[in-house]
């Protein structure tokens, strides 16, 4: 491939991957907004909700193992594309349910559909990204589920004000499906993917993905991160709206600044993180880690006394969360995994993220009503100093380019 020619395949890959992944939330964001709203119509309660909530997240946890192993094997295009196809119906049909069970299920369904879109989509990336300048790249590509779920909850939160609750997932079923017909017609594999490996070199990588003490820490890590992730994505609509008063349109605007702090953040570690070449990527993100947990403490105490101030705090909340979350799960992931096990790599790390984004519904629930609403960000200062400790046994490992340097 001529060098002018990869530089147009990288582009292409960056945009259309970016788009993807950024598209797939269009098919999550819909229940974090309409949950007021659903409640009120179908008289759903709280318990309910947070067991819809469980039953997508336990089948993209499960998802992102499975979808790991099948995008080694089958590549990015057709696991990306078919994984929207089938995420469009699911959404499509959860936006068609008349009571819990119905919802139950397809949202249950649409999350092992979500599942391939991490993945998939980084599996890409690792093949059109050289290792040098992987933090950078996928800082900026990263902000596809930043950017994607603020795209995602301003459209729930436009098609609930204007169409009702179940417009919310129609219309993004019918986006969905054709940026994965996109995806199908234009992605391609990269020059940087092993194309002379071995049925067996790739069984071994697969197989050192699980005893990587690597990724077992990453993956430790990014339990605690994605469970106060999923439980801001989630519930702080619903926290805006029953706790602090505002209406249910404002509060679907206003929270989205939690996604706008997580662009600056993501770009930022990314870009920290290339520079500080003597220094791993998981003691940069351990750093945010730490600031996050200040961040936090700080919108327990002063959060709810203004909307600017509310504002200021969520992004910042936002950037210090979003910022070791793109860092871990995405390039020093796929620096770990490698060419020839990117997918699982990164799978592996996402899907026991995946475990503690399971639980954030009981968990955001159950804290809430033994102690209330302030609580439940008291304990997540807690859950970000743990994600920090968790990447210590890191800290001194030189950074690995290869599927080898697993074992």
């Amino acid at each position: 491939m001529s060098r002018e020619g990869a530089k147009k395949g990288q582009s292409v890959a960056f945009a259309v991957t970016w788009l993807a992944y950024a598209t797939y939330y269009l098919g999550r964001k819909g229940f974090s907004v309409t949950k007021a709203r659903i409640v009120k119509e179908l008289g759903l309660g709280e318990g309910m909700l947070a067991t819809i909530d469980t039953g997508y997240l336990a089948a993209y946890a499960i998802g992102q193992f499975t979808s790991g192993l099948i995008g080694d094997r089958i590549g990015a295009r057709k696991l990306v594309a078919g994984g929207m196809c089938v995420a469009a119906i699911t959404c499509a049909a959860f936006g068609q349910g008349t009571s819990a069970v119905i919802l139950l299920v397809a949202f249950t369904l649409n999350g092992f559909a979500q599942s391939t879109g991490w993945p998939g989509t980084t599996k890409a990336m690792t093949e059109w990204t050289r290792p040098e300048t992987r933090g950078s790249v996928m800082g900026l590509w990263c902000t596809c589920y930043q950017v994607g779920g603020m795209v995602a909850t301003w459209f729930a939160t436009w098609l609930l004000a204007h169409y009702g609750w179940r417009s919310a997932f129609t219309a993004p079923a019918v986006c969905i499906a054709a940026v994965g017909a996109l995806v199908f017609v234009t992605l391609r594999p990269g020059p940087y993917v092993l194309v002379d490996g071995t049925v067996a070199s790739r069984r071994l990588a697969g197989r050192a993905v699980l005893r990587s003490p690597i990724l077992w820490s990453y993956g430790c890590a990014y339990f605690f991160i994605k469970l106060m992730r999923y439980s801001f994505l989630f519930w702080l609509p619903y926290y805006l709206h029953t706790a602090l008063g505002l209406g249910e349109v404002q509060a679907g605007y206003l929270s989205i600044s939690f996604e706008v702090g997580g662009v600056i953040g993501a770009v930022s570690i990314g870009i920290v993180s290339d520079r500080l070449t003597t220094v791993s990527r998981s003691l940069v993100a351990a750093t945010g880690l730490v600031g996050l947990a200040g961040a936090l403490f700080l919108y327990a105490r002063l959060g709810p006394s203004s909307p600017v101030l509310q504002f200021t705090l969520m992004a910042l909340v936002g950037a210090l969360l979003f910022g070791p979350d793109s860092l871990v799960s995405g390039a020093a992931s796929q620096d770990a995994g490698g060419p020839e096990a990117a997918a699982r790599a990164t799978g592996f790390v996402n899907g026991v993220g995946s475990v503690g984004a399971l639980l954030q519904g009981y968990v955001t629930v159950g804290i809430r009503k033994a102690f209330g609403w302030s609580a439940v960000f008291y304990v997540f200062v807690g859950l970000a100093l743990l994600s920090a400790a968790a990447l210590a046994p890191t800290f001194r490992r030189t950074r690995a380019f290869s599927g080898a340097s697993l074992a």
